[in-house]
């Protein structure tokens, strides 16, 4: 049984998507407005995931998203909105949003995606706290003094240890993948976001600097995940191996 917040300032569907959650065995508390949704959160009991509109009245989904991962708290979050165009897609993904539905969405749509990040969220709590080669082969890659868990979503720094969003260990796992390949905006858009319409969008490139602020000693001036001006970016490893 999964404790699920909606946070939705229209009650009609607020009370559907209740209903509609709680037949599939969930436990769903409402919030319907940003920061009633922040103080819920701040003060607990922990929730399980957070199912996030975007347009509400005092401070919007995006600022709520970015609140609940300045704070440490990595659950997953589902957002709503009916604004579809990728600058918003990907405004939510910078903002910490592990998965974006756009509004009018089919009910069994809704119902499959919340139980997929749940489904998702579980096993990465259930590696964190079964960690070790006899349990798992570990989905890993090393550089220089850096350990990246793409199980856990973690990043490893010494006695660090930072936890990715979804997303940003998404792109990450992406230009590993790829390393030594300079990988372009509009490749991003499409083979990490999934989005296929043309946009001039800067979100990347926020992205980009956010990693660079985890995989750099100097982010200012960046060794292993490079630009490659007018094209897009490249990720050089000095000394990369399977951790």
């Amino acid at each position: 049984m999964s404790t699920i917040l909606v946070v939705e300032d229209e009650q009609h569907l607020a009370l559907g998507l209740q209903f509609n959650l709680e037949a599939e065995g969930h436990v769903v508390e409402l919030a319907e407005s940003g920061e009633t949704a922040l103080e819920r959160l701040k003060a607990g009991p922990p929730v399980d995931l957070v199912v996030l509109d975007v347009m509400l009245p005092g401070c919007d989904g995006f600022h709520v998203a970015r609140d609940l991962r300045q704070w440490g708290l990595f659950l997953p979050v589902l957002m709503l909105t009916a604004r579809g165009h990728a600058e918003d897609v990907l405004r939510g993904f910078a903002a910490g949003a592990d998965d974006y539905l756009p509004k009018p969405f089919e009910l069994s749509i809704f119902i499959a995606r919340v139980n997929g990040l749940l489904r998702r969220w579980e096993w990465m709590r259930q590696l964190q706290s079964t960690p070790g080669p006899s349990v798992r082969p570990p989905d890993r890659f090393s550089f220089g003094d850096r350990v990246i868990d793409f199980d856990t979503l973690e990043l490893f720094h010494g006695e660090e240890r930072l936890q990715l969003t979804a997303m940003e260990a998404r792109l990450l796992r992406y230009l590993v993948q790829h390393h030594g390949r300079t990988v372009s905006r509009k490749e991003i858009l499409e083979e990490v976001w999934e989005v296929r319409e043309d946009t001039d969008t800067r979100a990347i490139d926020n992205f980009i600097v956010r990693l660079r602020r985890y995989i750099e000693d100097d982010p200012t001036e960046p060794r292993y995940l490079v630009t490659v001006r007018g094209v897009g970016y490249r990720f050089e490893p000095d000394n990369h191996s399977p951790g």
